[in-house]
């Protein structure tokens, strides 16, 4: 268990809170690009603690700045995108992509006054259909270029939600591999059996028999032997890493899949799920194919969980902790290995920073960061995928054209059309 002001030292992510600096230090995703492609859109976001807004001026350009203007703080999601900026709707003051303040129109043509304004303005970048965005100190590290964002030949689907509880406690379910077999495991089959399903669409649910939690350059590799396995299968023998400080990696050869949990403020969180689809060999997927971007599911209409698909299981199992699990009165067993090690990771990096050192993850050599391939074991559990089955079948309920997407590339024939 944890004290209240440990709990509050890793779950605060506010501009000078110890986590919210050590998190200021990485780059996170904030948008699909979908959302801001064309000219003149602005998205208002919070990320961090802190109320932003995403946009691209008429130039082509990407800009994050505060939502609220400097001179009476309306709020600029309805802002007039300009050739360099957005500039204020209220009363024409002009931004440009720092938060630099550089047009006054009823000031003094020889007025300095503009030059002394500026408010928040964030580094920011696309990637895989992605924009990233940096908050820290400069200078700004490499944005990673993780195998799944830069990987070619790959059919790619984003789905997200915003969850209601800190990003930690959705941190520590990926550090924490027997949940599978409860969850999405005995948990499937009650819901299964309630919804009178015959037992051949069930989960098949197996025991862990070991696992392991190893530290790597990028963070931590997690593995386990099931009933059946010995350490000679690759859920051991390589196993899945999680990415420090807020990645997971899942997936097997047919499709690879990023969860990533970037902070909103201290009780919500912005889970983008990433997933590449391999197509079947020899077939060619278009430059520039669509990525198919929807949300998940929290709620149905009568504001119950949706539990009939695994990502719907997790979301439950992290929100109903509370906003913010209170760690004082948890207790952990020798299975939670895996969630004291991570955080015992997240203080030690904490104390990096404090020491003026980079933390971990942190790339500055661009050579390094060319291609940053991630171990991933490929045959899951030794019997099919991790989307095989049950897990697949129901996840196409609800990503449009993951269905198709798939069947597309198990078949060889890869449309425009998707």
């Amino acid at each position: 268990m944890l004290s209240k002001e440990q709990n509050e030292a890793l779950t605060q992510v506010d501009s000078g809170k110890p986590m919210g600096e050590l998190l200021r230090r990485y780059w996170h995703p904030i948008a699909a690009s979908t959302e801001v492609e064309k000219k003149g859109t602005i998205k208002k976001l919070k990320i961090l603690g802190e109320d932003l807004v995403l946009y691209r001026d008429k130039s082509n350009n990407l800009g994050l700045v505060a939502d609220r203007c400097a001179h009476r703080g309306v709020s600029l999601e309805y802002a007039i995108p300009e050739e360099c900026g957005l500039r204020c709707q209220y009363h024409g003051w002009l931004y440009d992509k720092t938060g630099q303040c550089i047009d006054q129109p009823n000031e003094p043509e020889d007025s300095t006054f503009k030059n002394r304004i500026k408010i928040s303005g964030y580094e920011v970048k696309e990637l895989g259909g992605l924009v990233f965005a940096y908050m820290g100190p400069s200078p700004a590290p490499e944005l990673p270029k993780w195998d799944l964002f830069v990987q070619e030949n790959v059919v790619r689907t984003i789905g997200y939600a915003v969850i209601p509880c800190n990003w930690v406690q959705i941190m520590e379910n990926s550090l924490d591999p027997t949940h599978l077999e409860w969850l999405h495991g005995h948990y499937f089959e009650h819901i299964f059996e309630q919804q009178g399903r015959p037992q051949d669409e069930w989960p098949i649910t197996k025991h862990h028999l070991k696992i392991g939690f190893d530290e790597f350059e990028y963070g931590i590799i997690k593995r386990r032997v099931l009933e059946g396995q010995t350490e000679e299968n690759e859920d051991w023998a390589v196993g899945h890493p999680i990415v420090f400080p807020n990645y997971l990696r899942v997936g097997d050869s047919g499709a690879h899949s990023f969860q990533i949990r970037v902070p909103i403020d201290e009780t919500h969180t912005l889970h983008f799920w990433y997933t590449c689809f391999v197509p079947a060999e020899g077939v060619k997927v278009p430059e520039n194919y669509p990525i198919t971007f929807y949300e998940c599911p929290i709620y149905d209409e009568n504001g119950k969980f949706v539990t009939d698909y695994i990502d719907g299981q997790d979301m439950m199992a992290w929100i109903t902790q509370g906003p913010i699990a209170d760690r004082s009165i948890e207790r952990l067993g020798t299975s939670d290995r895996g969630i004291i090690m991570y955080r015992q990771m997240l203080k030690r990096e904490l104390k990096k920073i404090e020491n003026g050192e980079d933390p971990k993850c942190t790339i500055r050599d661009p050579q390094q960061n060319e291609y940053i391939e991630l171990p991933q074991e490929e045959d899951k559990f030794s019997e099919g995928g991790l989307l095989s089955g049950v897990a697949i079948h129901w996840n196409t309920r609800y990503a449009p054209n993951l269905s198709e997407i798939i069947e597309i590339c198990k078949g060889g024939v890869i449309s425009s059309n998707v």
